[in-house]
């Protein structure tokens, strides 16, 4: 399991990045309207500077077709890092794009996906990454659960290297149902990342466990013993 970020906010990508075992940060246009009109390519490469070249960056290009979308994709790769990954929707002008970029040795991530034959496309143009977008696809009704395992499948059908990072959550259940449905990676705002400890009962546990240790020899920790 792979847990990764939506965000590009640097003070909770450096305190999250800290405390959990996060595998990496995802950002699209979106994301970025949430900070403000930041300094795009240093913001990212401080995000870089966060979370190291072992955990995975990815950056979506905002062109729309073909060429502009290779260019998009040169400049990102240049100016932030060799290693990042270019985020491209999957359609037509993406996967053609896709195609041209992965022969060039690009790292890819396919996006604004809500079908299984988005899906398959990506898988066989050679994607690194694909992210069906889970609640949207069933605020549209679509059975996000069974495209997901279609999408699965086929990775396993034909041994591909792509990861299924799954997208676009609006509760905890949701990505754990990701999981269950074959996906290698989530990624989550930090909202979602939030709730995964908020259960009262969580507290509760530590609260009668120290308790409990106190009843028998007070305030001393055991370090302290």
């Amino acid at each position: 399991m792979e847990l990764l970020l939506d965000t590009v906010n640097l003070e909770q990508i450096e305190k999250l990045v800290a405390s959990m075992p996060i595998a990496g940060v995802t950002s699209n246009p979106s994301i970025i309207k949430q900070e403000g009109k930041i300094d795009f390519f240093n913001h990212m490469k401080k995000i870089r500077e966060i979370i190291g070249f072992e955990k995975t960056l990815h950056v979506q290009v905002v062109a729309t077709n073909y060429e502009g979308i290779l260019a998009d994709a040169k400049a990102i790769k240049e100016k932030i890092d060799p290693e990042v990954y270019i985020k491209i929707p999957i359609n037509d002008e993406g996967l053609h794009a896709i195609k041209t970029l992965k022969a060039e040795g690009y790292n890819i991530t396919g996006t604004a996906m809500y079908t299984k034959i988005q899906g398959l496309l990506a898988i066989s143009a050679g994607a690194d990454f694909i992210a069906p977008y889970f609640n949207r696809m069933e605020n549209q009704n679509i059975d996000s659960f069974d495209v997901l395992a279609a999408m699965s499948q086929e990775i396993e059908r034909t041994q591909a290297k792509t990861k299924i990072l799954a997208a676009s959550f609006k509760n905890i259940r949701q990505v754990t149902e990701a999981f269950e449905a074959g996906a290698q990676a989530a990624t989550v705002g930090t909202d979602i990342v939030k709730t995964a400890f908020a259960m009262p009962s969580i507290n509760q546990a530590v609260v009668d466990f120290n308790a409990d240790w106190a009843s028998i020899y007070g305030d001393v920790t055991i370090a302290e013993m």
